[in-house]
């Protein structure tokens, strides 16, 4: 089981002593962390809930870029460590830094309701990605971004961008950057959303698969703590990221794959659009679909198999090498 479940467990009258929530101790991370302990604290005023700050391996290392490293994986190993052997309940990650494929033993107990989804051009000086002279550099940490950018704007230079939210904000300030692309979410659960000087549109640059959504995990044979989940799960935000996660995982989607999937519920169906290009921008394809709300993986599914039909695969061996 590495979903969400469709419907919620029967809760148990007993509710536990005390849950543990694990953490990455970025400013984002711990947000996250808090925003959720201050929900189960409101619903379950007799539970003890605290926070297990870790710092991972993904933390660690921020002079190479995450695809060449391992990549988002590395944010969620240790955690899973700490609740494999007990020393948290239950941990909360950024839904996009999530591996597609979840170790046995782990599940997606809850998914809870999704930020803005878009990302966000970040400037001192300009107002818009078109604004841009010639030859300004870019940053990002995201080959998905990276791709579409270079397709979109091929006068402007793209550079990496590694580290938290501040780092980031802090480098473009010091003018390493004429702009910064980031998750509009981030920056909004921080407080930083007057940094954002444009949206970028979803048909200008179609969001990573789960950005935007939290993902709360625990261990798949923690039943009572799946029940005490469920008041924070989010069925919409849930559809959308399953459909994404699935057609993610059909391509074999990770950092290294500059690969972007979106669902969004309209008047009750789901649309799904999804891409697959090369690094550089020069070879992309994309599609787009409706499916049923209940069946979202098979959305996603139908998506991988549209994106294939149009040669995602020759895209995906090229990378691969």
């Amino acid at each position: 089981m590495n979903q969400a479940p469709s419907t919620p467990p029967t809760q148990s009258s007993a509710f536990p002593a005390r849950l543990v929530i694990a953490s990455r101790e970025s400013a984002l991370a711990m947000w996250q962390a808090e925003h959720v302990r201050d929900r189960l604290r409101a619903l379950y005023p007799q539970t003890s809930v605290s926070i297990l700050g870790m710092t991972t391996q993904g933390d660690q290392i921020l002079d190479v870029t995450l695809s060449k490293i391992g990549g988002k994986g590395l944010f969620v190993k240790e955690l899973e460590t700490a609740l494999e052997d007990g020393r948290a309940d239950l941990a909360v990650h950024s839904l996009k830094d999530v591996p597609m494929n979840m170790p046995e033993g782990f599940v997606l107990a809850a998914i809870g309701e999704r930020e803005d989804p878009h990302d966000a051009f970040v400037s001192n000086q300009y107002d818009n990605l078109a604004a841009l002279p010639a030859g300004s550099v870019v940053g990002t940490s995201s080959l998905r971004r990276e791709s579409q950018l270079r397709a979109r704007f091929p006068h402007l230079k793209i550079e990496p961008l590694r580290g938290n939210v501040q780092t980031r904000l802090r480098k473009l300030d010091e003018g390493q950057y004429a702009a910064i692309i980031l998750a509009a979410a981030g920056l909004k659960r921080l407080g930083l959303g007057g940094r954002i000087r444009a949206l970028i549109t979803s048909d200008d640059s179609l969001p990573a698969v789960g950005q935007g959504a939290l993902g709360i995990e625990c261990r798949a044979d923690r039943a009572e703590v799946i029940a005490l989940l469920q008041p924070l799960h989010h069925a919409d935000t849930a559809a959308c990221v399953l459909a994404e996660r699935a057609m993610s995982r059909a391509l074999a989607g990770s950092c290294q794959v500059p690969l972007g999937g979106f669902a969004e519920v309209i008047n009750g169906k789901l649309r799904m659009r999804g891409f697959v290009a090369s690094p550089d921008g020069q070879r992309m394809v994309r599609d787009e679909l409706f499916g049923n709300i209940a069946e979202p993986e098979a959305l996603g599914n139908r998506v991988a198999d549209a994106l294939r039909a149009q040669g995602a695969d020759e895209i995906l061996a090229a990378l691969n090498g």
